[in-house]
C-alpha cells in the first residue's frame, strides 16, 4: 500500500499541450503516406467514384496534376490500380504483363514527370482476368498457383522496365515473393523493391473499391469467390505464418490489409518482424467515414488522425489511405 494517495499522478502529463507533445509516443507524419490513386485510358476524364465521395478514376494526363497536387503538399509515396477496359481482359490476362498497356504507360509517364516520387505498383491479375479472379483459372474454376506465379513474373519485370520503384503482389499466391524476387534479380533489377501483401484478407471492407474498378462488390465474378487465396477473416496465427513466410522468400516490406479491423494484426506482425509494416485503410474504412461525416454523425478531422495514430500505435510504418491528401493539409495547417 501506498503511504499516501496519490503518490503518482498520471494526469501531471496530460495538463497542457506542450506536456502531451513532450510524451506523445507515437508520431503522424506526411511521409508515412502512401496515396492511392485509379487510372483510367483517354484524355481528360476524371469520374467520381459514387461510393468513395472525392475519389476519382483518371486519365494519364489528369493522374499528373493530382501527383503534383500531392507533392506540393509533401506527399512522397503514391500507388497506382488500373481500371482496365474489358476488351483488354482475357483468360489468360495477357494485357497484365505488355509494355505498352495502362499500368506501364502510366509508370513512365509519372516517372519523367516526378522522378522524386516513390512509385508503388500493383501485382494481381484481376484487373486483366475476364473472371475478375487474381490467377489463371481451369476449366472447373480451380485457381492454378504456379501458372498464376509465372505470370506474375513477367507483370514485376515489365513493370521494373517502366520505373516502378516498388512492385506489391497482393495475389496471394503462394510462394509469389520468391518467385518475384528471382525473376527481378534475374532481369537486373535488384533494387526494386517488394511490398508483399502479406496478410490480405477476405473482407467485405473492400466492396468500395470494386466499385472503382467498375466491378461492384462480387459482381465482376463469374464464379465462386476470393477465399481459397485470401486469408479466412477469423485467423490471426495464419497471418504470422504469412509474414514469416514472404520475409523468408525476400519481401522488403510486408503489408496488413484491411486496416481498422485488423489492428491486432498488425500489433502481431510488429512483433514477429523487423521488416517494415505498411497498413491499407482500405475503400470501406474510407467510405464509411466519409458517409457518417456527411450525415453529421462525426468529426472526420478528428476522426480520420485518430485512425491514423491508431495504426501508428500498432506498429505501422507507412499508411495507405484515400485521406492522404486530407492528412496532409491537416498536419501542415
Amino acid at each position: 500500500m501506498y503511504s499516501s494517495f496519490p503518490l503518482h499522478r498520471a494526469r501531471r502529463t496530460r495538463n497542457n499541450n506542450a506536456f502531451r507533445n513532450l510524451v506523445r509516443e507515437n508520431h503522424l507524419s506526411i511521409q508515412d503516406l502512401i496515396y492511392p490513386l485509379f487510372i483510367i485510358e483517354g484524355h481528360n476524364q476524371k469520374i467520381e467514384i459514387a461510393s468513395m465521395p472525392g475519389c476519382f478514376r483518371l486519365t494519364i494526363d489528369l493522374l499528373l496534376k493530382e501527383i503534383a497536387e500531392a507533392v506540393k503538399l509533401g506527399i512522397q509515396h503514391i500507388a497506382i490500380f488500373p481500371v482496365i477496359p474489358n476488351e483488354n481482359k482475357s483468360e489468360s490476362a495477357d494485357e497484365a504483363y505488355n509494355p505498352n498497356g495502362l499500368t506501364q504507360t502510366a509508370i513512365k509517364e509519372i516517372k519523367n514527370n516526378f522522378p522524386e516520387i516513390c512509385l508503388i505498383t500493383d501485382i494481381a491479375l484481376d484487373p486483366y482476368t475476364i473472371h475478375g479472379h487474381d490467377g489463371i483459372c481451369d476449366s472447373k474454376g480451380n485457381i492454378l498457383n504456379d501458372q498464376t506465379v509465372e505470370i506474375l513474373c513477367k507483370m514485376a519485370i515489365v513493370q521494373a522496365e517502366a520505373g516502378a520503384d516498388i512492385v506489391a503482389p497482393s495475389d496471394m499466391m503462394d510462394g509469389r515473393v520468391y518467385s518475384i524476387r528471382q525473376a527481378l534479380d534475374k532481369a537486373g533489377f535488384q533494387d526494386t523493391l517488394i511490398l508483399s501483401y502479406s496478410a490480405k484478407y477476405a473482407s467485405s471492407f473492400y466492396g468500395p473499391f470494386r466499385d472503382a474498378l467498375n466491378s461492384h462488390l462480387n459482381s465482376n465474378l463469374q464464379f465462386g469467390d476470393k477465399k481459397t487465396y485470401q486469408m479466412d477473416i477469423a485467423n490471426a496465427k495464419e497471418a504470422e505464418k504469412e509474414i514469416l513466410h514472404d520475409e523468408a522468400e525476400g519481401a522488403d516490406m510486408v503489408m496488413v490489409k484491411p486496416g481498422l479491423a485488423y489492428l491486432d494484426i498488425v500489433y502481431r506482425a510488429s512483433q514477429i518482424t523487423t521488416l517494415p509494416i505498411i497498413v491499407y485503410s482500405v475503400s470501406g474504412e474510407y467510405s464509411m467515414i466519409k458517409a457518417a461525416a456527411q450525415n453529421g454523425w462525426l468529426n472526420e478531422k478528428q476522426i480520420v488522425l485518430e485512425s491514423m495514430i491508431a495504426f501508428k500505435r500498432a506498429g505501422a510504418s507507412g499508411i495507405i489511405t484515400y485521406f492522404a491528401k486530407d492528412i496532409a493539409r491537416y498536419l501542415t495547417d
